[in-house]
């Protein structure tokens, strides 16, 4: 009888006599303990989240934007080109009634906990359970998914779904009678879809490939239908979009590409290498790479995922699972680290999740094999190094959570500035971080150039002859040409031009 990390008790054997299976009634409760580590893994991330980052953090930058498309707050902030309305819909239940961002933190961080459960049970029957919660545990404590875990951000979502709808492809492609994979398949790349489209393809490409490899046309046909309907129907609104706001899905796409820097041959390790230091975006990506201490485990991850697929190869029954998990977190990396001239550590989210399953078999590997001295060696290896990689990835995550509660507490204080100022709703402002600064103060943000143009200089002159505009600027600078003799407040780094009929006073610095 086999009983270890690759194999599982199939059977008692008694005294001189054959193997006798156990009873199908006995098998429910051990499924139900196969299913009790997992919550405990999504429970625990959950309250990490909580714990380690406040929940009253303020909103970045991006989910200002997200977040404004559904809250009544402040106008709906300009849309770019590559961004969906997944993630608009998620903070739905909560932004659309309450500016509370205690609040939404912890709703995302209880749903980013649900789904991460799902995401893994949905793997029931493909890999072990040891397997699935030592992923889950991986994969739970890298802080750029602590980070993200309560964050109006789609990333993680694209993880979630990446990792559902390749367990929910391969139980499909192994029992055409399971139902509720082939369900679950459509609907996780619709939640991809839905949350970046462009992402979803990515993760997909392996899938669309072993479906043309299935045994039965009509299986053939389900593996490629399925998906597919799932990836039409989550970017629909993201196509219709494009002919109704963007002129036309080509010219989305190009301004999407153009606002990424053009997508073409460029190799983005180093900057990856400089997003890990807890960099939440590295655009331009330059200085010194971060100490070995909080990368190593970066290069443990190909190695490491090279001998879980190895090991699961020789073992047989977990290799399509192993394998394919690879296979798509390899695809969908792809764009990030070789087509992009930028970094945020939180696009290969969807490749860490994938990749987290050969990792947690290559540990388990390495704590089981051998014997006497070498295991033990082994074992005090692999704890080392866990404990090592939770030290770097809670420091990490510390300074990211300090450095973006301060930027956010500065926006915060620019809002208030600007309502001491006389530009209260309704109002408009633009320049400097005009998007973030516009939703703290309740405002309409334009912008007359870059990445989010949405406005032209004679509307803002209109719109400052109706009512509040304020300009924003680096300290020392010069307003542009329309803000020439309007009076300029100073705050800190700040100054703010408005027009002079409107100021009421300076605020306190």
């Amino acid at each position: 009888m086999r009983q270890d990390a690759y194999g599982t008790l199939v059977g008692v054997r008694r005294p001189g006599g054959r193997p006798v299976s156990r009873p199908a009634d006995h098998r429910r409760p051990s499924h139900r303990r196969g299913r009790a580590p997992l919550a405990v893994v999504a429970v625990l991330f959950t309250v990490a989240q909580l714990a380690l980052v406040r929940p009253d953090l303020g909103l970045g930058w991006d989910e200002t934007v997200y977040v404004s498309q559904v809250a009544d707050h402040a106008p709906a902030a300009f849309f770019s080109a590559p961004r969906a309305r997944g993630v608009s819909l998620l903070v739905a239940p909560v932004a659309s009634w309450s500016s509370s961002t205690v609040l939404l933190r912890v709703h995302l961080a209880a749903l980013s906990g649900l789904a991460l459960y799902l995401a893994l049970r949905a793997w029931r029957g493909l890999l072990p359970a040891r397997v699935l919660t030592l992923a889950g545990a991986l994969f739970a404590t890298l802080w750029v998914t602590l980070f993200y875990g309560p964050q109006a951000m789609p990333n993680l979502w694209v993880a979630y779904g990446a990792l559902a709808a390749t367990a929910c492809f391969l139980r499909a492609r192994a029992d055409r009678r399971d139902r509720a994979a082939v369900w679950g398949l459509g609907a996780s790349a619709a939640l991809m879809a839905f949350m970046r489209p462009t992402d979803a393809v990515w993760a997909t490409v392996p899938l669309f490939v072993l479906a043309l490899t299935a045994w039965g046309r009509q299986r053939r046909t389900v593996l490629v239908l399925v998906p597919a309907g799932g990836l039409a129907a989550g970017a629909v609104e993201w196509i219709v979009e494009a002919y109704t706001a963007y002129g036309g899905l080509g010219r989305r796409l190009a301004d999407a590409s153009r606002i990424q820097g053009g997508l073409g041959w460029n190799l983005a390790f180093g900057d990856q290498l400089r997003g890990l230091a807890g960099r939440a975006l590295c655009r331009p990506c330059t200085g010194p790479l971060p100490s070995p201490a909080q990368t190593w485990w970066w290069f443990a991850l190909p190695p490491l995922a090279a001998l879980g697929a190895i090991v699961a190869v020789r073992t047989r029954r977990t290799a399509p699972a192993v394998l394919t998990a690879s296979a798509c977190a390899t695809t969908v990396a792809l764009p990030y680290l070789f087509l992009i001239g930028y970094a945020a550590p939180r696009f290969l989210l969807p490749a860490y999740a994938l990749l987290s399953l050969p990792v947690a078999v290559a540990v388990l590997r390495l704590v089981t094999a051998g014997y006497g001295r070498w295991r033990t060696a082994a074992r005090v290896l692999v704890a080392a190094g866990l404990a090592g990689h939770l030290a770097a990835q809670y420091a990490v995550l510390d300074g990211v959570v300090e450095r973006s509660a301060a930027g956010r507490r500065a926006w915060a204080r620019t809002a208030t500035a600007l309502h001491g100022l006389g530009v209260r709703p309704p109002c408009v402002v633009t320049g400097r971080e005009a998007i973030p600064v516009a939703y703290y103060a309740g405002c309409a943000s334009a912008e007359v150039s870059g990445h989010n143009e949405n406005s032209t200089v004679g509307e803002i002159v209109a719109a400052a002859a109706r009512g509040p505009v304020a300009v924003l600027g680096e300290a020392g600078g010069e307003p542009p040409g329309f803000a020439r003799g309007w009076a300029v407040h100073r705050y800190g780094g700040v100054w703010v031009w408005v027009r002079r009929g409107l100021s009421r006073g300076s605020p306190r610095p």
